[in-house]
This record gives structure tokens, sequence and C-alpha cells, in this order.
């Protein structure tokens, strides 16, 4: 590898068990990473941790966290640095999907989806990155959005928090760059991923969410030298 981070090496991912973040789980783990990853749902953690230790010779560390409350993403923050060593990357995947026009949201309403994609990550960030500043390499992605850079109608409040989390991975990039630490934002257009559960719509005209955690993995494998700032991935036929 010519990343010069041991295969042993810890990969913290939110959200992990499903969409993009299972398929993150699956590309580091298939190439020797050990994993630590939380979520809301306990068994469905249990289970996660149960197939990816059969299926590859790594470790598995499992939390349960409901990323929309400060406690538990201080727990998950705390459970992910108690394992020993700093991580090799930090991928900020979990998030929440709403259908509703941004004037219809109560401010509460704002504020969790804000808390849950964009201010979780903060925290966390707060925890890990001065394991990871110590040893002057690592790799934080956030788990961005089209909607990062355009509206969409009838999700104002995703799309504002999604505008959030890119303005954050700007801003870390400019802070972190000569800390040896590298920042990439990943807009993936419409995955097909449970945020498409129930709607009518063919899945080949959505992208696998194998295809974003392989451009993760092709990001975090270059060299010290060379970052990759910002992905933009779309369906070949385009949004939705």
């Amino acid at each position: 590898m010519s990343h010069n981070i041991s295969s042993k090496s810890l990969i913290v991912i939110t959200g992990g068990t499903k969409g993009i973040g299972r398929a993150l789980v699956e590309r580091f783990a298939a190439e020797g990473y050990d994993i630590a990853t939380c979520s809301r749902n306990q068994s469905e953690l249990l289970q996660l941790k149960e197939t990816i230790e059969n299926k590859y010779p790594v470790a598995c560390h499992v939390q349960q966290a409901d990323l929309s409350q400060t406690e538990d993403c201080l727990a998950f923050a705390d459970f992910a640095a108690r394992l020993g060593t700093a991580p090799a990357a930090v991928v900020h995947n979990a998030a929440v999907f709403r259908v509703k026009p941004l004037m219809e949201e109560s401010h509460d309403a704002l504020q969790q989806m804000l808390q849950t994609n964009v201010v979780s990550a903060h925290i966390i960030n707060r925890r890990l990155l001065p394991l990871m500043i110590a040893q002057r390499q690592g790799h934080l992605f956030f788990i961005a959005s089209v909607a990062s850079l355009r509206g969409f109608d009838n999700c104002g409040a995703y799309v504002t928090a999604k505008h959030a989390l890119l303005g954050m991975a700007r801003a870390l990039r400019e802070e972190l760059k000569t800390a040896g630490l590298r920042v990439t934002a990943v807009m993936p257009g419409a995955t097909y991923t449970n945020s498409w559960a129930g709607a009518d719509i063919d899945e080949h005209r959505l992208m696998p969410p194998e295809d974003v955690a392989r451009a993760v993995w092709a990001a975090f494998t270059l060299s010290g030298r060379s970052v990759v700032e910002e992905i933009l991935l779309r369906p070949q036929l385009g949004d939705l």
C-alpha cells in the first residue's frame, strides 16, 4: 500500500450497518483494517460484527449510538479512542434524511437534523483528531451529498445540513493540512440505500454503495503527498 499506514490500523466509520456505511466497512475490512463503527440498532451491529469477523481476519468493534444525542457522540468517540490506536481514517457517514419542505420544519427538527449530520462529526473529531495529529498522519472523510452543492425540493433540512457538512470539511482541510492530515468530502448522488426504500425507482437508476466505497478507498490509498479534496459522484443518467 502506498499510504504508509500499517495493515492493522483502525478505521472509524459512523453508521456502518447499512448502505454506504456498510459498503465502507466491507471495503476497509477486506483490505485488512480493523473497524470501529456505530449504529442505533444493537442487533444489526452484532450481526455486522459477526459477519465481518467471520469473513475477514480483522476486529470489528461496535457500539450502539444515536448520534442525534450529544452523550452518544461522546460515548462513541471515547469507545474508539480507548481501542488504543490512532485511527488511520475517520469516516463521518451517519446521517438522517427526511422528506419535508424546509418551511414546514420546526426549529427543533432542524436542530436534530444538524446534530445528526454535522455536529456529531465535530464532537467525534474533537476527541479523535488529537490522536491523529500526534501521529502526523490520518484521513478524515465526510460523506456529504450532491445536496451539499445544490438545492432539492422537499428536503430542505437535509440540504441545509449537507451544505454545512461540506463547509466543515473545507474548513478542516485548511486547518489540518500542515499537520499531515488529509480531508476529503465525498458527495454522492442518488445511491441505492434505505433512503430510497419504498420509492418506485428502478434500482439500476441508482449508484451502488460499493462504488462510493471504492472511491473513498482510492482517495485513501494515495501517497501522503497528495489529497483528493472533494469527490462528486452521480448516477450515469444524472440526478433524480
